[in-house]
């Protein structure tokens, strides 16, 4: 297989943008002309949430990719995808907040979060990719040395919480939650040598 050149680097990252950033304007134009459902709230909550799993499962992949696709300059976009999982994952946050329980009712957000198990497991998902996010830049990587990286194997716990709060939070049956699930507990299963040396 060829491996990538940085001008196809270049030329991915402008796609990934793209493949981001247009289905917020989709949601806007949904808005706009009424293709939702009789409940907006609950479909814009939904898409968010999808498209946060989309991109965090993307972010995922591409070490697998690296390594056993032989493309080690792939790894130039893991940083950019998983901003955008963190926009969207942000974006699905608000979504709640806002369009379901209403923009002045941050103390009845608290309370939700911690007394339904599923929201708890989002909301945690959500701190860990705030902290990655924050942390994802250079300086701070050379900031916390060794400690960077074991900051950042939290994206393996995200990836556990983050589907299940999926698949708890759909009220009637789809095979799409089990689906995420399944596609998250193979990128996982990549990485059975780091987990099997975490617990040796």
């Amino acid at each position: 297989m060829q491996r990538l050149t940085l001008k196809q680097i270049t030329w991915l990252k402008v796609i990934i943008h793209l493949a981001a950033f247009l289905p917020f304007l989709w949601i806007l134009l949904s808005i706009n002309q009424g293709w939702f459902s009789a409940d907006p709230a609950k479909d814009i909550q939904h898409f968010t949430g999808r498209m946060t799993l989309k991109l965090l499962l993307a972010t995922l992949m591409i070490t697998p990719l690296v390594r056993y696709g032989k493309q080690p300059l792939l790894i130039r976009v893991r940083r950019l995808v998983g901003l955008w999982c963190f926009a969207w994952g942000t974006l699905h946050l608000l979504s709640y907040s806002f369009l379901e329980l209403g923009i002045n009712n941050l103390r009845l957000l608290g309370s939700e979060l911690l007394s339904r198990p599923y929201l708890t497991l989002g909301i945690i998902s959500w701190l860990i990719l705030l902290l990655l996010a924050a942390t994802s830049t250079r300086w701070s990587q050379r900031k916390l040395a060794s400690k960077w990286q074991v900051l950042h194997n939290g994206i393996y716990l995200v990836a556990i919480l983050a589907p299940i709060h999926y698949l708890w939070s759909v009220k009637t049956f789809s095979p799409q939650p089990f689906i995420y699930v399944l596609i998250a507990a193979i990128l996982l299963a990549f990485r059975y040598k780091k987990f099997r040396q975490w617990l040796s």
